[in-house]
C-alpha cells in the first residue's frame, strides 16, 4: 500500500484483507449474539467500505484520539455501532476485547449507539437517523473554516477530511436533504459520504417508504455522485474513494449493498434489527469460512490494521506535531489564536455594555447582538449563523463577511431556512474543536431544532441557541410565531442552560455565563419588544439562576412574585402597588431554572424562603414547570393557550398581563389563607 501526493490510495487487495474484512464482520456478530441484542444487518454488509475507509484511507492515531488533525469518521448509522467498536478494537484505540463481549451492557465501553466523550474514538453521538450525516456536515464546515483562518503558504495546520457511512434511513429523515443542502452549498469538497444502499429498512423493503433516485437528489443539491455496483469489491470502493478526493464538490459513494450478506436471512428487514441467533450464526460463519472460536482474531488480521490505520495514524501525527511546532515559532500571532480543544472558554473579559443601551429601552435582542460584536473582535475562533433571519434575530456579525466557497474564513454561515440542519451543523462545528459556535432563529421555530439541542445536551456541547421573539408580544404575527410551550420543553431537557434574562443587565450576563460554559449547550431567550434597564438587576447573578431583585421591606415578607424575561419589571410595578395596599412581597427573577438548581439549598431557601407560600410566577409562556417554585399554595400567571394576533401590547393586555391582574391574583390567595 503507498499514497500518493493528492492523498490517493494504490492498494492491491489480498486474501489478507478479506481475512480482516470477516474479522470485523464476525467480531460484530458476536458481540450482537452475546448480547442478544443489537443490528448485524449493516454489520454484515458494510463491513468491506468501512475497512477500506479505515485501513487505507483514514487518517487518525489511536492512541491520541482528540488529535485535531485527524479524519473524522461519523456513524450515522449509528445502529451498526457494534461494526465501529470493531474497528476501534482492531484499529488499536482503548477499546479491548472484553469491552466488545460487554455490548450493550450497563456501564460499558460499548453502548447500543456510539456515544460521543464515552468510548475513545468516537467523533459522535449517533442513533436519531439524519442528525449524523448532518454533523458531519458541520465538522466539514469547521475544518474548510479553520484551515482559512490558520493554514498560511508554509503551514497546511488544518488538512482533514470528514467521512460518514449513511444507510437507507438517514436519507429519509427531513434533516439530511438540509444538511446536504447546505454542503453543496458550501462545495465541502472534503466531505465523504459513504451510502450503505440495501433497499432494506426496518419494517421491509425500502421502496415500501422512499421511491427517490439518490443520484438525482444528490446531483441537484451540488454533489459529486458516485456508484460502487458490488459493496463486496475493496478494489472498486477504493478507487470510488481516490476519485472522490478529487471533485471540488461534496461526494456520495453510492455502494450497493445486501443486507446482512452472508446470513440466511440476507436481503430481508429480518436481519436488520435482532440477533442472527445460534443457528443463523453458525450457517453464518460456514458461508465465511470462519472457523475460528468467538471473539477471536488471527493475528494476521491484526497486523493488517497496525501496518494500516495504527502506523500511519501515528507518523502523520508526529509530521503534525512539528509542524505545529514550526508554526507556534514562525507564525506566533496565529498561534496565539488557535485553541485546538473542543468548546473552548470564551473571553468577555473587555465586554461590556454601551452608554445608549444603558440609556434606553432596549429589546434583548439587540443587547444581545451589540454583546455578538464585541465577543467576535475579541475571540477569533467565534462564529455562527441564522436561519435566514440575521436581520430579525440581530445575529449578524457586522464586522465579518459571509462564509461562501469564495471566502471560508469569514464568520457569518447562511444556513438558510432549514432549522434543524442548522442545528446539526452547530454540533458538528463544534465536536470538531477549535471554535466556539451560535445559532439562531425565532423562539417558535426552537421546534425544528430540539432533537439537535438534545444530541447538543447528551454531548455536552457548548453550543449556543440563540432565539428571538420570545413570547407573545411578537403581536402581529400571531399564534403560529407566539411562543408558548417552547420555554417548558427545553427546560426538561437534561444538561442545558435555559436562560430568558430581564434586561441588558441580565443579557450581558448570560454571556458572560455561556463564557464559561464548557459542558453544555445553552438557549438564550430574548425579546423582541423593548425593555428597560432595571437598576435592580446584575449581571453577575445571572450565572446563579435566581436572585432577588428587589426585596421586602421586613425579613417575614407576605409573599414573592417570581418572574423571568420582560415580566421582571411587571413584577417589580405589582409589589409597588401591592405595597400600597399594605402587602409585603419580594421579587425574585429566576432567568434559568438550571442555574437555580445548582445552587445549595441554603442559597435557594435565601431567595424563595420554603415559609412564605403566597408566591405567584408571571410568564407570558406556558405555566408548566413553574410549580416547583410556586408550591401547591401559590398561583401561575401564564398562558396556556395558543396566542393570538393582533398588535403586541393589545394582546399582553388581553392576556391579563397587567399590574391590576397580579394583585387580584395575590388578594386571591390570602383569601384562601384566611
Amino acid at each position: 500500500m503507498t499514497n500518493t501526493g493528492t492523498s490517493e490510495v494504490q492498494a492491491n487487495f489480498t486474501e489478507k484483507d478479506e481475512l480482516a474484512v470477516n474479522s470485523l464482520r464476525m467480531l460484530s456478530v458476536d458481540m450482537i449474539e452475546k448480547a442478544k441484542s443489537g443490528h448485524p444487518g449493516l454489520c454484515l454488509d458494510a463491513a468491506p467500505m468501512a475497512y477500506v475507509l479505515w485501513n487505507y484511507h483514514m487518517k487518525t492515531d489511536p492512541k491520541r484520539p482528540n488529535w485535531i488533525n485527524r479524519d473524522r469518521f461519523v456513524l450515522s448509522a449509528g445502529h451498526g455501532s457494534a461494526l465501529l467498536y470493531s474497528l476501534l478494537h482492531m484499529s488499536g484505540y482503548a477499546v479491548k476485547l472484553d469491552d466488545l463481549k460487554q455490548f450493550r451492557q450497563t456501564g460499558s465501553l460499548t453502548p447500543g449507539h456510539p456515544e460521543y466523550g464515552h468510548t475513545p474514538g468516537v467523533d459522535a453521538t449517533t442513533g436519531p437517523l439524519g442528525q449524523g450525516i448532518g454533523m458531519a456536515v458541520g465538522m466539514a464546515l469547521a475544518e474548510k473554516h479553520l484551515a482559512a483562518k490558520y493554514n498560511t503558504a508554509d503551514y497546511d495546520l488544518i488538512d482533514h477530511w470528514t467521512y460518514t457511512i449513511v444507510g437507507d434511513g438517514d436519507l429519509m429523515e427531513g434533516i439530511s436533504q438540509e444538511a446536504i443542502n447546505i454542503a453543496g452549498k458550501e462545495k465541502l469538497n472534503k466531505l465523504i459520504v459513504l451510502y450503505d444502499s440495501n433497499d432494506i429498512t426496518l419494517d421491509g423493503p425500502l421502496a415500501n417508504g422512499s421511491v427517490e433516485t439518490q443520484s438525482y437528489r444528490f446531483k441537484g443539491a451540488g454533489w459529486n455522485y458516485l456508484f460502487v455496483e458490488d459493496g463486496e469489491d475493496l478494489a472498486a470502493i477504493n478507487n470510488a474513494i481516490n476519485e472522490a478526493k478529487r471533485a471540488t464538490q461534496p461526494t456520495i459513494i453510492e455502494v450497493k449493498t445486501q443486507i446482512g450478506h452472508g446470513s440466511p436471512q440476507a436481503g430481508t428487514n429480518k436481519v436488520h434489527g435482532a440477533a442472527l441467533g445460534a443457528e443463523n450464526i453458525k450457517k453464518t460463519k460456514e458461508f465465511y469460512h470462519w472457523s475460528q472460536t468467538p471473539f477471536s482474531v488471527s493475528e494476521d488480521a491484526y497486523a493488517e490494521f497496525k501496518q494500516g490505520i495504527e502506523e500511519r495514524g501515528e507518523a502523520a501525527h508526529h509530521e503534525w506535531t512539528e509542524l505545529y511546532t514550526n508554526y507556534q515559532r514562525n507564525e506566533p500571532k496565529l498561534a496565539a489564536e488557535f485553541t485546538p480543544e473542543v468548546g473552548p472558554k470564551l473571553d468577555m473579559s473587555q465586554v461590556k455594555l454601551s452608554d445608549e443601551t444603558i440609556g434606553k429601552e432596549v429589546a434583548t435582542r439587540v443587547t444581545n447582538s451589540e454583546i455578538l460584536q464585541q465577543v467576535a473582535k475579541y475571540n477569533p475562533n467565534f462564529w455562527g449563523g441564522a436561519a435566514d433571519l440575521s436581520s430579525s434575530n440581530k445575529t449578524q456579525l457586522k464586522d465579518e463577511g459571509r462564509f461562501s466557497p469564495e471566502s471560508p474564513a469569514n464568520d457569518n454561515v447562511w444556513f438558510g431556512v432549514r432549522e434543524f440542519g442548522e442545528a446539526a451543523a452547530l454540533n458538528g462545528m463544534t465536536l470538531h474543536g477549535g471554535s466556539r459556535v451560535f445559532g439562531s432563529t425565532f423562539f417558535t421555530f426552537s421546534d425544528y431544532m430540539k432533537a439537535a439541542i438534545r444530541l447538543a445536551a447528551l454531548q455536552g456541547l457548548p453550543v449556543t441557541f440563540v432565539f428571538t421573539h420570545d413570547s407573545i408580544a411578537v403581536g402581529e404575527d400571531g399564534p403560529t410565531h407566539e411562543p408558548i410551550e417552547q420555554l417548558a420543553g427545553l427546560r426538561a431537557i437534561p444538561n442545558v442552560n435555559v436562560i430568558r434574562p430581564a434586561d441588558a443587565h441580565e443579557t450581558l450576563g448570560a454571556w458572560q455565563t455561556i463564557a464559561e460554559t464548557t459542558d453544555k449547550p445553552t438557549v438564550l431567550v430574548l425579546s423582541r419588544q423593548g425593555l428597560p434597564l432595571l437598576e435592580q438587576t446584575h449581571p453577575e447573578d445571572v450565572a446563579r439562576g435566581g436572585y432577588v431583585v428587589s426585596p421586602a421591606k421586613s425579613e417575614a415578607s407576605d409573599g414573592i412574585l417570581i418572574a423571568s424575561g420582560s415580566e421582571v419589571q411587571l413584577a417589580l410595578k405589582a409589589q409597588a402597588k401591592l405595597c400600597e395596599k399594605q402587602y409585603d412581597v419580594s421579587v425574585v427573577s429566576i432567568p434559568s431554572f438550571e442555574l437555580f438548581e445548582q445552587q445549595s439549598e441554603e442559597y435557594k431557601n435565601s431567595v424563595l424562603p420554603p415559609q412564605v407560600d403566597k408566591r405567584i410566577s408571571i410568564e407570558m409562556d406556558s405555566t408548566f414547570g413553574w410549580g416547583k417554585y410556586t408550591g401547591l399554595n401559590g398561583a401561575n400567571i401564564g398562558v396556556d393557550t395558543f396566542g393570538l394576533s393582533g398588535k403586541g401590547p393589545e394582546i399582553i393586555e388581553k392576556f391579563g398581563f397587567n399590574t391590576d391582574t397580579i394583585v387580584k391574583k395575590y388578594e386571591e390567595l390570602w383569601k384562601k389563607s384566611e
